[in-house]
C-alpha cells in the first residue's frame, strides 16, 4: 500500500512537472531556447530554492523532485543554476548569534552601503566537531563526496606556465560590496551592492592583481559585470567569458573568481569577519565544489594555499567550505572561489586581507614553478 501511495506521489509530481514545462517551452523553436526559457521562468527558480531549502539541508533534491527533473535536461540545468545560487549566495549565510545580543539591530540598513559599525566576527574552529582536518586546515564537507584516498601532503597539479597571462581573475558576483563609511556612500543597485567598481569586489580584485604581480606573475583581470543587472544566470554568463579567455590565453592555469561573504543574524544585520591578530583585516574563505572528474586536485590546491597562509596568519582563513556544485572552478586545477570579508567589512579591511591572501597564493605558486 505504501510503495503504491509512493509511485502515485511520483507519478503526479512527474506529471505536474512535464505540464508546467510544456507551458514555459511554448512557442521556443529548439532545446537551446527551452532550455533558456526554464533558466528565466521565476516559477522555476522558486520551486526549485523551495525544495532546496526546505525539505533538506544539503543541495541535493529529495527522490520524488528527482524522478520528475530527470525526465528533462532543461529542469535539470535550471536545477544546476539553483544550486550554484543558493551555494554562494551570501544571503544565505547566517552568523553565529552575538555574545552579546544587543548588538543585533533589526533596522533597515541604509542605501549605499552605509551603517553603524558591524559587530566584529573572528569565525576560528579548533576541533573537528563538523569538520575534516588537514594539517592546520578545517574543512567543512557539506558534498556528496569523500575525502577519502586524497593525499594532503602540499603536492598539487597546478603550476604557472612560460606563456602570459597565468592567472586570470574575475567576479561572477562582481556587483558584490562593502560597508561604506559616511561621507564614502556609492550607488546601490541592491542589498550591498553596485556597479561602482571602485567600492565592490572589483576593487579588491584590482588589489589581488597587483600584488600577484609583484611576484612576477602575468595576471589578467576581468573587470566586468556578470550579475548587473540580472543576478540569475550570472554563472553561466561567466563561464562563456573563462571559455573565451581560455581559448585565447592558453597559458592560464589559475583562475580566481573573487566575492565577498554576508553573515548576518535573524533580524538581517550584518556582521564583519576579522581576523585575531588584526581587528582591521578581514577574514577570507575559499569554497570549493567537487562535481565534475579532477576535483580532487583543486581541493589539494586549496588546502596547500590554506596551511601556507595559517603558519604566518593563524586566523586569517575560515574553514574552507567543500560543495556539490563547481563554480566553474572545472577549467583549470588551480581555480579557486575566494571571498574575501563580508558585507558588514570595510573596503579597507577587504583590500588588507586581499594584500595577505595575494602574497601567500603567490608564495606557493613560484614555490612550485621553482621546483
Amino acid at each position: 500500500m505504501k510503495k503504491n501511495r509512493w509511485r502515485q506521489g511520483a507519478a503526479s509530481v512527474a506529471a505536474a512537472a512535464v505540464l508546467w514545462l510544456a507551458a514555459v517551452c511554448a512557442g521556443s523553436d529548439d532545446l537551446a531556447s527551452a532550455a533558456a526559457a526554464v533558466r528565466q521562468s521565476e516559477l522555476a527558480r522558486c520551486l526549485l530554492q523551495w525544495e532546496l531549502a526546505d525539505l533538506l539541508p544539503t543541495d541535493s533534491l529529495p527522490l520524488p523532485a528527482l524522478l520528475a527533473l530527470g525526465q528533462s535536461p532543461q529542469l535539470l540545468a535550471a536545477q544546476e543554476e539553483i544550486s550554484r545560487m543558493q551555494a554562494v549566495s551570501p544571503e544565505k549565510t547566517e552568523a553565529p548569534a552575538p555574545p552579546d545580543e544587543s548588538a543585533a539591530q533589526d533596522e533597515p540598513q541604509p542605501d549605499g552601503g552605509t551603517a553603524e559599525p558591524s559587530p566584529p566576527l573572528s569565525v576560528v574552529v579548533t576541533d573537528e566537531n563538523g569538520y575534516i582536518r588537514v594539517g592546520d586546515v578545517f574543512i567543512k564537507n557539506a558534498s556528496r563526496q569523500t575525502l577519502d584516498g586524497i593525499r594532503f601532503d602540499g603536492t598539487f597539479a597546478a603550476a604557472p606556465g612560460g606563456e602570459s597571462p597565468q592567472v586570470l581573475i574575475l567576479h561572477t558576483h562582481g556587483s558584490e560590496a562593502y560597508t561604506m563609511p559616511a561621507g564614502e556612500e556609492y550607488v546601490d543597485t541592491g542589498s550591498f551592492r553596485t556597479a561602482d567598481a571602485s567600492v565592490s569586489v572589483i576593487r579588491v580584485g584590482d588589489e589581488l592583481a597587483r600584488v600577484l604581480s609583484g611576484y612576477g606573475l602575468s595576471v589578467l583581470h576581468d573587470r566586468a559585470l556578470y550579475d548587473d543587472p540580472e543576478y540569475n544566470g550570472a554563472y553561466y554568463r561567466a563561464e562563456d567569458a573563462i571559455e573565451e579567455y581560455m581559448a585565447k590565453y592558453p597559458g592560464i592555469r589559475f583562475i580566481l573568481d573573487v566575492h565577498r561573504d554576508a553573515l548576518e543574524d535573524k533580524a538581517g544585520h550584518q556582521y564583519k569577519v576579522v581576523t585575531r591578530e588584526d581587528p582591521d583585516c578581514a577574514q577570507v574563505s575559499l569554497v570549493m565544489g567537487s562535481s565534475w572528474e579532477g576535483w580532487q586536485e583543486n581541493l589539494k590546491f586549496a588546502v596547500a594555499v590554506q596551511q601556507h597562509l595559517t603558519e604566518s596568519h593563524p586566523t586569517l582563513m575560515r574553514p574552507l567550505t567543500l560543495r556539490n556544485s563547481d563554480y566553474n572552478e572545472y577549467f583549470t586545477t588551480g581555480s579557486l572561489l575566494v571571498e574575501v570579508g563580508a558585507a558588514g567589512n570595510s573596503l579597507d579591511e577587504a583590500l588588507k586581507a586581499a594584500q595577505l591572501f595575494g602574497q601567500g597564493l603567490a608564495e606557493v605558486i613560484t614555490a612550485k614553478a621553482a621546483q
